[in-house]
């Protein structure tokens, strides 16, 4: 894909500065940046080419300033703190999205967004532009190997976690000995993992997948090293990804912890090996 310059809705953690370097491994040649009070990094401002900053629910704001800068394609990369998407300070063209929205949740906001930059004739790209590198396969992939029995309970709380995505609920489980501990939903991952973890009182597996007909655009999953820690932590040995569809960032770090913390890192499709 070869574009002249995208704008980058820039959400917390490195997600952004991974994409802002993936992009420019591929050749585009400008990047903009529109960064959240409280949730983007500072040091982004230094990576990109122009950046503005806004609060939540300013969306007329943020797309005049991509008006402003030229761009016509933009990606969504970093995460929005879930309490801030129900916080919103939202402007009148967000009370306007708002107002035709029947369910408030992750998928129905973002997807909105993306139609309020459509009107615009700004296109919002998968949020795996230029990442395909980032996101592993079926397989063993960094940690120990674990023993089969632990193959088993993956796959046992993949099947659980692709329901409960399925009903919106959450993208993330906590099993142990086929008995799910912890089913994500409002508070985040890593709550879910310490409450899997606690309950599980040691050697848990932590199974995090794709919504059904996941909208790449949007709200793809993803871990890093603070994952790996958190994990470790908690008592939860196995960490499983959807194969193809989750995003490692920070790689080497997350490699390193799997290996310093003995944590397996595994990527799943609908069986092992598959």
């Amino acid at each position: 894909m070869s574009l002249p310059s995208i704008a980058l809705i820039a959400g917390s953690g490195v997600y952004p500065e991974t994409f802002v370097s993936a992009a420019r491994k591929a050749g585009v040649k400008r990047l903009v940046a529109a960064g959240f009070i409280d949730e983007t990094r500072p040091d982004l401002e230094r990576q990109v080419d122009a950046m503005a900053w806004f609060r939540v629910g300013q969306l007329s704001k943020m797309i005049k300033f991509f008006r402003k800068e030229g761009v016509k394609h933009a990606v969504m990369v970093g995460q929005i703190a879930p309490k801030n998407l129900f916080d919103l300070r939202p402007d009148l063209r967000t009370l306007m999205m708002l107002a035709k929205l029947k369910k408030r949740n992750a998928e129905s906001l973002f997807g909105a967004i993306g139609d309020e930059l459509k009107k615009d004739e700004i296109e919002l790209l998968p949020a795996t532009t230029f990442l395909e590198d980032y996101m592993p396969g079926v397989g063993h992939v960094a940690g120990p190997n674990p023993k089969d029995r632990r193959w088993e309970e993956a796959e046992y709380g993949f099947e659980i976690a692709k329901a409960s995505s399925k009903l919106d609920i959450g993208q993330t489980v906590v099993v142990k000995k086929g008995t799910v501990l912890a089913v994500e939903a409002f508070e985040g991952t890593n709550e879910c993992i310490k409450r899997g973890g606690t309950l599980g009182k040691g050697s848990a597996t932590m199974v995090k997948v794709s919504k059904p007909n996941q909208d790449m655009r949007f709200d793809v999953p993803v871990i890093g090293p603070d994952t790996i820690s958190n994990a470790a932590a908690a008592g939860v040995d196995v960490i499983a990804v959807e194969a193809g569809m989750t995003l490692i960032l920070d790689q080497s770090e997350v490699f390193r912890r799997c290996a310093e913390l003995k944590v397996s890192l595994l990527g799943m499709g609908e069986k092992k090996g598959e």
